[in-house]
């Protein structure tokens, strides 16, 4: 891939803003590859010789490379700084004065001990957002802790929920703690900007992961506040609400979601059991999630004698909401993922083309997209200090000679 395709994106509603990305792992770099897919330009710092320790994480080739890399670090253009330097604290502080957004998931106090809080980076650039992820925020006594998002799931209460009622908790297959704090982090930084178009002025973003988990737990607290009443795990189900299950098939599963009074009336019709919808123990919401085991028994008989592909043409047909339990395999394949641009196939160096998600959400007149692929480690260092900080060659070669780059 060339330098000049990897210049700063000229494309998406983010186009023009700059975003200096100092995070490692998922949280604040997916809250970077939120701004990337959206067009910003993210220039991603890292250190020098190890880069970001993702770069390690999950499958990848017989030289250690990682294709999770390829996601987290697409969008990106890879420097390498050494921010346990005072030069590699200078270069940084140089590239936040020119930048519109720094993303970072240092421990509290971390960016304040290199001389870069936000008091010394509001001074250089007063226009300038600074996004904290972390995993208690960066107040309040448990802020000095470290904090990963296994424990930030804990606290917000969402392990607690998952799993079935007799068995220990379990967690998401996915780091959605993580995955949810560079979301918020992303909606702040949007916001922040919003709110610089009247202010000029820039402001912290702070996203912490236990908050960001507890913000998506419904009614979770309120229940126990107002009620006294503790939700539990439940294994595929949501207590009270049915239908709404993952059901057996001939040759497999499906997920069949007819919880509403009328959808639940078409299930009925296309079982050939219409007269379940009038029957006293399923006529509406209430009662059918009085009889909840009861009434998914019964599907669950049906649906077991029809094989998949079957089942779910005379679901859709009914205009019953159904699926398949997608695996890769099955996303890959998905002419309705391969239309709307769900997933993409993106040039990367070391594995071909990789399939990978799309950029979401999709905007009418200013859609974001995938450039590029994760980089490999310093790739576009001389070329963003060049261009972004005007460095002489000499210079950079200086600093490449010290170790800060």
């Amino acid at each position: 891939m060339t330098d000049a395709t990897l210049q700063a994106p000229s494309g998406g509603p983010l186009a023009g803003i700059r975003v200096i990305e100092l995070g490692q792992v998922i949280a604040g770099p997916f809250c970077g590859q939120l701004l990337g897919d959206l067009g910003a330009d993210v220039i991603k710092v890292e250190p020098p010789g190890v880069g970001d320790v993702l770069r390690q994480w999950g499958k990848g080739d017989a030289s250690g490379g990682s294709v999770w890399w390829q996601v987290a670090g697409r969008n990106k253009r890879s420097v390498t700084i050494d921010l346990r330097q005072a030069a590699g604290q200078q270069l940084c502080r140089d590239l936040a004065a020119e930048a519109d957004i720094v993303v970072e998931n240092f421990r509290p106090g971390t960016l304040e001990k290199w001389g870069m809080g936000w008091d010394e980076l509001h001074a250089l650039n007063p226009g300038l957002i600074l996004v904290r992820v972390s995993g208690y925020g960066q107040t309040g006594p448990f802020s000095q802790l470290p904090g990963y998002a296994a424990v930030g799931e804990a606290m917000g209460g969402l392990r607690s929920l998952v799993g079935y009622p007799d068995r220990p908790s379990t967690r998401v297959g996915v780091s959605i703690g993580d995955s949810l704090a560079g979301m918020f982090g992303a909606i702040g930084a949007l916001a922040a900007l919003e709110a610089r178009h009247r202010t000029g002025r820039g402001q912290v973003v702070d996203a912490s992961i236990y908050e960001s988990v507890l913000g998506i737990t419904e009614s979770l607290v309120a229940d126990w506040s107002a009620l006294q009443v503790r939700r539990e795990r439940t294994g595929p189900i949501l207590p009270g609400i049915a239908p709404s299950n993952v059901y057996p098939t001939a040759d497999g599963e499906v997920i069949i979601a007819a919880n509403q009074d009328t959808v639940f009336a078409r299930l009925c019709a296309a079982m050939g059991q219409p007269q379940l919808a009038t029957d006293p123990r399923f006529t509406d919401h209430r009662a059918r999630g009085k009889h909840q085991a009861e009434l998914d028994d019964i599907i669950g008989r049906w649906s077991e004698t029809v094989a998949s592909g079957e089942l779910l043409e005379r679901l859709r047909a009914a205009a019953v909401p159904s699926g398949l339990l997608y695996s890769p395999a099955d996303m890959v394949d998905d002419a309705h993922m391969r239309a709307r641009g769900s997933l993409v196939d993106v040039p990367t160096e070391g594995y071909g083309p990789v399939t990978m998600q799309g950029a979401f959400p999709v905007l009418s007149e200013t859609p974001g997209g995938v450039r590029w692929g994760g980089q490999p480690l310093g790739a576009q260092t001389d070329g963003v200090l060049r261009e972004v900080l005007g460095l002489s060659e000499d210079r950079v070669t200086e600093l490449r000679d010290a170790g800060v780059i």
